[in-house]
C-alpha cells in the first residue's frame, strides 16, 4: 500500500466506495488521516461497513465543513453534465477536491530514494482506445526482461493498493480522462497518448473538453519523455506543443499506417512491420504479422507505443521483440477464445464505441460479426466504410433494430441474445472465417459491464467446444 503523505491528523472525505474508493480510505488511514466516507449506493455502503470504513453522510452540509479535502472516485461527475451535489457543495466551501491518482503522485516518493542506484519510474498511459492493451504490453515486456513492475490505475489494481516500488522498479498506470482531469498532482516520468476518438463527451462538455482532460497528463504532468500517437490532429497538436523542434527526442511520435519522416524519434507500423527511426535513419525493425496476441493495425499501434516506452527506459530492440511475440493479449480485447473446425472465435467485448469496433473489423477477413447493445449517439452509421469483410451480422440487445437499419446491403439478422447470435454464427461460418464479438455499443442493457458480456460470449463458444 502507498500511504498518503501530508494528511496526518487531517479530516478527509471520500466520495465513492468502489475498488479505488476503498483503497483510498485505507491509504489515507495509513497516512494518519481521519477518514469519513460515503457512497450513494446502500449496497456499497454496506460493503464498506464490513471493512470498518467510517461512514458519514456527506450529502448533509454540516458534514463537509470540517473537511480538509474531498477525494472523489472517477465514476462520479464533478463538472459535466452537472456536479454531484456533494462535490458542488464542497467547491462552494472552497474544499480542495482530488482523486486517488493525485494522492498517488504526491505520495509516491519516500525517504531514501536518493540513495537508490535506479530510482523507481512511472509510466502513465492514456488515450481513447488501446490504453489497456498498451499498459499491459509495457508491463509484460518489462516483466519478461527482468524488470520489477507493477500495473495499476484504470486496469487491475487500485493505484494506492500497490506496494511501494523499490530499486529499478517501474509502475505502469492506465489513466482515463476522468482520472486525469481531477488529479491535483501529475508527475509521470514517461507519458503515453495512444489516440483520440469521440467518447465520454457528456462528462467533458464536448470533444474539446475531452481532449483537454487527456492533455493535462502532458501539459501539467511534465514527463521527461512524451510518446504520442499522431494519427489524429489532436495527437499532432500535442506532439507539437511538447517538442522544441523537429529533432527534439523528448517526444517520440507513434503511428500505425504511415511512415513518419523528420529528424526526430519515431516508431511506426506499416504492412505489419514495426520500424524505429532516429535522426533520419532506421535503427530497428520488427515483424509483427505472426504475433497472435497483437492482431490488426490497432494492435500494431499499441505495440509501437509500448515499444517506444520500453526504449525510453533503455531496453534494446532485441530484448523487446521476443517479449512482444510472447504477449497473449488481454481478455475481451481481440481475445482468441477458440478455434472450432477452422473457424476462429474472437472476443472484443471492449469495443464499446464505433472507433474501436472499426479497428476490430479491419483486423480480420471474412467476419461473422456480433454487434449491438446500448448504442451510442449516431449508432453504427460511421462503420459503413469498414464493413467490407463482414459476411453477415448478428445483432443483439437494445439497439439491434436501429443497427439493422444502418447496415445497408450487409446481410444481417436480429438475434436478441448472445447465445442465439453465437449459435447462428456457428451454423453459418466456414473454415477460415472469424466469428467476432465487437459490439460497437455499451453493455448496460443486458450486462453490468463489458467484461460480463465478453464472459457470456466465451461461455457460448465454450459450449460449442464441449459438444
Amino acid at each position: 500500500m502507498i500511504a498518503v503523505q501530508g494528511v496526518q491528523g487531517a479530516r478527509v472525505g471520500v466520495l465513492g466506495l468502489g475498488r479505488s474508493g476503498r483503497a483510498t480510505c485505507a491509504a489515507l488511514a495509513a497516512g494518519g488521516a481521519e477518514v469519513c466516507a460515503w457512497d450513494d449506493s446502500q449496497e456499497a455502503r454496506a460493503a464498506a461497513q464490513d471493512t470498518a470504513i467510517p461512514l458519514v453522510d456527506l450529502t448533509r452540509g454540516a458534514a463537509l465543513e470540517r473537511l480538509s479535502a474531498l477525494i472523489v472516485s472517477p465514476g462520479i461527475a464533478h463538472l459535466y453534465p452537472a456536479p454531484h451535489p456533494v462535490i458542488d457543495a464542497a467547491m462552494a466551501l472552497g474544499i480542495p477536491i482530488d482523486n486517488d491518482i493525485g494522492l498517488f503522485f504526491r505520495s509516491l516518493g519516500r525517504a531514501g530514494w536518493e540513495m537508490l542506484d535506479n530510482p523507481p519510474r512511472v509510466i502513465a498511459v492514456t488515450g481513447s482506445n488501446g490504453k489497456s492493451t498498451t499498459t499491459a504490453l509495457i508491463a509484460h515486456i518489462l516483466r519478461t526482461t527482468g524488470r520489477p513492475v507493477q500495473m495499476a490505475g484504470n486496469i487491475g489494481t487500485g493505484v494506492l493498493s500497490i506496494e511501494p516500488p523499490g530499486d529499478g522498479a517501474v509502475v505502469v498506470l492506465e489513466l482515463s480522462s476522468y482520472q486525469i482531469e481531477l488529479a491535483r498532482a501529475l508527475t509521470p516520468d514517461i507519458a503515453v497518448f495512444t489516440n483520440l476518438s469521440p467518447d465520454h463527451l457528456d462528462r467533458h462538455g464536448g470533444p474539446g473538453g475531452y481532449f483537454a482532460a487527456k492533455r493535462r497528463l502532458f501539459a501539467e504532468g511534465g514527463p521527461d519523455r512524451a510518446i504520442i500517437g499522431v494519427d489524429e490532429a489532436e495527437g499532432r497538436f500535442l506532439a507539437m506543443q511538447m517538442g522544441e523542434g523537429p529533432g527534439d527526442n523528448r517526444v517520440i511520435r507513434v503511428s500505425s499506417g504511415q511512415k513518419l519522416a523528420g529528424a526526430g524519434w519515431s516508431v511506426f507500423a506499416r504492412k505489419g512491420f514495426l520500424a524505429e527511426w532516429r535522426g533520419g535513419r532506421q535503427v530497428a525493425a520488427i515483424d509483427l504479422r505472426e504475433m497472435p496476441g497483437l492482431p490488426g493495425a490497432h494492435n500494431h499501434q499499441n505495440a509501437c507505443a509500448a515499444y517506444a516506452a520500453c526504449r525510453a527506459l533503455g531496453l534494446g530492440p532485441r530484448q523487446i521483440e521476443p517479449a512482444l511475440a510472447s504477449f497473449a493479449g488481454l481478455p475481451h480485447r481481440s481475445q482468441l477464445v477458440a478455434e472450432i473446425a477452422g473457424v476462429r472465435y474472437v472476443n472484443d467485448s471492449k469495443a464499446t464505441n464505433v472507433d474501436s469496433a472499426a479497428k476490430a473489423l479491419q483486423a480480420f477477413d471474412r467476419i461473422h460479426w456480433i454487434a449491438g447493445g446500448l448504442g451510442k449517439e449516431g449508432g453504427i452509421a460511421a462503420l459503413g466504410p469498414h464493413l467490407g469483410s463482414v459476411v453477415r451480422a448478428y445483432l443483439i440487445g437494445h439497439s439491434a433494430r436501429d443497427f439493422a437499419l444502418q447496415l445497408g446491403a450487409v446481410p444481417h439478422e436480429i438475434c436478441e441474445t448472445m447465445h442465439a447470435a453465437v449459435a447462428r454464427a456457428h451454423a453459418q461460418a466456414r473454415p477460415g472465417d472469424v466469428v467476432l464479438l465487437a459490439p460497437a455499443a455499451a453493455s448496460f442493457d443486458q450486462y453490468p459491464d463489458f467484461e460480463k458480456r465478453g464472459e457470456d460470449f466465451m461461455r457460448a463458444v465454450n459450449a460449442l467446444v464441449a459438444r
